[in-house]
């Protein structure tokens, strides 16, 4: 641990409390994004859903869209699963054609609804691969902080070779929209990142990068925005020094703002007509952080601001036992796949205790619907979640 993350670091003493359960899903403590007019958006869902060329061949995909429209434009009464048009879905449809919408949502729809009504299909809505495990940070509040984890003689650390990232995108394409390169590390670490964002380019409506942003360069900058990803979020926590370094410990807000207004400005000039969403988003971890003060230094640069709320992601094998019996909605929402392929059912299980195989092997619906993967979704909604380690020391739900 560094001198900055320990008992003299003042983000560290004023930690906020975790609560007793982290919600997942909209995890936002605090959102910013520019007005949309919500009616203009439900009017263009009107418009498609009354065009019968606008209903997917597939009985599947027609039926599950079919639902997603039925919540959207007669929205249920009382209590029970419904799809909603959260800020940030709403601003990602506003940036749609309408030819789009049918992927979208169907898409969308299994992401929110799914976990709530635990159904499954053949692949996951999003599937999050780290194209390293390496990170250039030390933040406060993450994983990279247990040596355990980032020393080299563990095995953990490392990067995905371009040919495995290749295959998953294959596997992928047309089955999954949602594809998040981040996980564990920093992905800007990883070399091969232009190759693998090049690869990815017009295959995926909702492809989203998370990057703290302080190795951007030119050359990243272009490959990120050519391959138009739907949003990029650049990951901090404040509007100052010190702060900002007391919680992403070898980093600098000086640097970040920097590489930020790159990023800005490359758009401006050169992709006027991007529909990348960018966002600065940080961890409410301090009662010190301030969203008037992130939206006065960063509103001008990205096109929305937030704070997530703060999950102990430190080490979650040492934490006491959490008492959650609830279960884990990641289970039914997304799948990681970590730099050498193995398949993992969270990221909060960093060490892959609870790894359900490789990827490259059997293809991702082997994966998905594999026994291990099962048997870990019917103890969570069997009520038995305390069987299992580390969830029951866990809190997300």
């Amino acid at each position: 641990m560094s001198a900055q993350q320990g008992k003299g670091n003042p983000a560290r003493k004023d930690r906020v409390s975790a609560g007793t359960a982290y919600q997942k899903h909209q995890s936002f403590s605090a959102f910013q994004s520019p007005a949309r007019d919500l009616g203009g958006v439900v009017a263009r869902l009107r418009r498609f859903a009354a065009a019968p060329e606008s209903r997917p061949a597939d009985a599947y995909r027609r039926a599950i869209l079919g639902r997603a429209l039925r919540d959207l434009l007669e929205p249920p009464t009382g209590e029970g699963p419904r799809f909603e048009l959260h800020p940030n879905v709403l601003e990602e449809l506003a940036r749609l054609e309408d030819q789009e919408f049918a992927r979208y949502l169907f898409y969308r729809y299994r992401y929110e609804v799914f976990p709530q009504t635990r159904e499954l299909d053949a692949y996951p809505p999003c599937l999050q691969v780290e194209p390293t495990s390496s990170c250039n940070y030390r933040c406060v509040f993450c994983y990279q902080t247990d040596s355990e984890f980032t020393g080299r003689q563990q095995g953990h650390m490392g990067t995905m070779a371009l040919d495995l990232f290749q295959k998953l995108v294959d596997e992928a394409q047309g089955h999954v929209e949602a594809l998040t390169l981040a996980s564990r590390g920093e992905p800007t670490v990883a070399k091969e990142l232009p190759a693998m964002l090049r690869y990815l380019t017009g295959k995926f409506l909702a492809a989203k990068i998370n990057t703290n942003a302080s190795l951007l360069t030119e050359k990243l900058c272009h490959a990120i925005l050519e391959t138009g990803l739907q949003t990029v979020v650049f990951s901090a926590d404040a509007a100052a020094e010190p702060l900002y370094s007391e919680l992403r410990v070898n980093g600098s807000l000086e640097r970040v703002l920097e590489r930020v207004r790159l990023f800005h400005d490359i758009r401006a000039k050169h992709y006027p007509k991007s529909r990348t969403i960018t966002r600065v988003s940080g961890v409410q971890v301090s009662s010190s952080q301030s969203m008037e003060s992130m939206t006065e230094l960063w509103g001008d640069l990205v096109d929305q601001v937030a704070f997530v709320k703060y999950n102990p992601w430190e080490n979650t094998y040492e934490r006491p036992l959490s008492g959650e019996d609830r279960p884990c909605s990641d289970l039914w929402r997304r799948m990681f796949v970590w730099w050498d392929g193995r398949a993992n059912p969270c990221d909060v299980d960093y060490k892959s205790l609870l790894s359900v195989g490789r990827a490259g092997t059997g293809g991702l619906p082997a994966l998905w619907r594999s026994e291990a993967y099962e048997k870990l979704r019917s103890a969570h909604a069997g009520g038995r979640r305390a069987e299992v380690h580390p969830c029951q020391r866990c809190t997300v739900v």
